[in-house]
């Protein structure tokens, strides 16, 4: 064995390694860069929300093949990820402005385009051009939606959303797909899909509304303390959910929804009312 392989065999195992971690270190410290940097608190929300997003591709390719349940399903899953980077976002004290956008453009994909996609394909498809156009409305309002939200957040989410929340509109996409064999006998009949796409119609118009919607129940102490009544009926809502799926779901949305319309119709109204008059302009002097 010649003397050069001999010194290779006797280097150390993982020596290499060493040698180019400490080259590594080098250049961070000549570059001014700490030589290790600890992992930011923003990258644990931050994993729960990519987690989002990829339910939300994962939805797109079940449309694809054909799977629209699965699809639907995926949703959902994508909307327990949105809830907990929030959750996780509070506890670790790593809300940034890096994961408020990086939740849009999670969201614009797995409550907009996945919904839009999934609508289309269970009917919309039929109506060509014009189920093109409305089973787009979800996707493009979101955006809107959600860039309205970036630029007014001030760090804090507040008691109510102005505007439906674009998880709540694929939710109630999501909620016609489950319960499509209800809603044919209950409504739709013969494939009727003026329904469904006054209701898609509808979701569009709300997210890019100012209705106030009520914010979602938080689960913690502080919160339970400070609106007792919104967690018990949070964990009513849960309770419904896990008893009667699908159904339950539906209901819950639809009364979601009447809430939020119907309180916003008798402030406004109110307001007409509580109105002085102006000037009648036609009178004669």
């Amino acid at each position: 064995m010649s003397p050069k392989r001999n010194k290779r065999a006797r280097i150390r195992p993982g020596l290499k390694q060493r040698r180019f971690r400490q080259r590594l270190i080098s250049y961070r410290e000549a570059k001014g860069r700490p030589a290790f940097r600890r992992i930011p608190r923003a990258a644990v929300p931050s994993f729960f929300t990519l987690m989002n997003l990829f339910c939300g591709f994962l939805s797109l390719i079940q449309v694809y093949d054909g799977n629209l349940e699965n699809a639907a399903w995926l949703i959902i899953l994508a909307g327990f990820f949105d809830g907990l980077d929030g959750m996780m976002a509070r506890l670790t004290n790593g809300t940034s402005l890096f994961g408020v956008e990086l939740d849009s453009l999670s969201d614009v994909v797995s409550f907009g385009v996945a919904p839009s996609f999934l609508i289309w394909a269970a009917g919309l498809s039929e109506m060509g051009t014009t189920g093109v156009i409305i089973a787009s409305l979800p996707a493009l309002a979101g955006a809107i939606r959600l860039a309205r939200f970036n630029i007014s957040f001030e760090g804090t989410k507040g008691d109510y959303f102005s505007g439906l929340p674009i998880p709540v509109s694929a939710a109630v996409i999501v909620a016609i797909i489950l319960n499509e064999d209800l809603l044919q006998d209950l409504f739709l009949g013969n494939g009727d899909l003026r329904i469904v796409t006054t209701t898609v119609i509808l979701l569009a118009g709300l997210m890019v509304s100012t209705i106030p919607f009520d914010s979602f129940p938080q689960p913690s102490a502080a919160y339970i303390r400070k609106k007792p009544l919104k967690a018990i009926l949070g964990v009513a809502s849960l309770g419904i959910l896990v008893v009667f799926r699908e159904p339950g779901l539906l209901v819950l949305l639809i009364v979601y929804l009447g809430f939020g319309i119907g309180r916003s119709l008798t402030m406004f109204f109110k307001a007409l009312r509580d109105i002085e008059p102006a000037e009648d302009f036609n009178s004669k002097e």
